[in-house]
């Protein structure tokens, strides 16, 4: 009986140092092909800001995004850089950045640039860390005190011209007119919709010839 009880104690020992190294294996594989400076972009939902930022926005048919970040991997551990509504310009634990998309019924899906820029993402990563500590840009006007996601990201490559400003359109493609999302949006805050003002947002960016895009987390 006791050989039997001490056979059942190493099997359940084994069992779960067998699921620890599972799963220790499977966070590491998550970041172990991904690059410094490589660009997360969140998958965009069908309704609320984030379904007004992708009707307005999208440019390609299977291409939709919210939301974006910076990875930074080094001695201290893999980091999402990025400016959000929460905390505004942060720098977060990529397991912890990765589970409030997962919360929020979002994707993650990594982009890279292309082996000809990658020299500027040292430049780029310093840039990235001197901003975080800004709060969240809740107008989406321009304005060098506060950055939305996007902008965040367009800032950290501006040095080397990776991405461009264009302007931006709060115009329903479907309708022709301002999406009524943002008219009632900008009437709130007692401002003009800034339609034609210059501008980033993830789709813009997800669609440089610069980036390939990579895999999905």
């Amino acid at each position: 009986m006791k050989a039997i009880l001490k056979s059942n104690f190493f099997i359940k020992i084994f069992a779960i140092a067998f699921i620890l190294i599972l799963f220790t294996g499977c966070k590491n594989s998550i970041s172990s092909d991904l690059k410094n400076g490589d660009l997360l972009f969140v998958t965009a939902k069908e309704n609320g800001l984030s379904g007004a930022i992708n009707n307005v926005t999208q440019k390609q048919k299977n291409t939709s995004f919210d939301h974006i970040g910076i990875l930074q991997k080094d001695k201290n551990g893999v980091f999402v850089l990025h400016a959000a509504p929460k905390n505004g310009s942060q720098k977060q634990n990529l397991d912890e950045f990765l589970k409030d998309q997962a919360n929020d019924g979002q994707k993650v899906i990594v982009y890279r640039l292309k082996p000809e820029f990658q020299k500027t993402i040292p430049t780029v990563i310093e840039k990235a860390n001197s901003m975080v500590g800004k709060p969240y840009n809740f107008n989406y006007i321009l304005d060098e005190n506060s950055y939305y996601c996007s902008d965040f990201i367009e800032r950290s490559f501006r040095k080397d011209h990776i991405f461009k400003l264009e302007p931006m359109t709060f115009i329903d493609p479907k309708t022709g007119k301002t999406n009524s999302f943002w008219e009632e949006f900008y009437t709130k805050k007692n401002l003009k919709v800034p339609e034609g003002e210059p501008g980033c947002n993830p789709n813009g960016l997800a669609a440089s010839e610069k980036l390939e895009r990579i895999k999905e987390l």
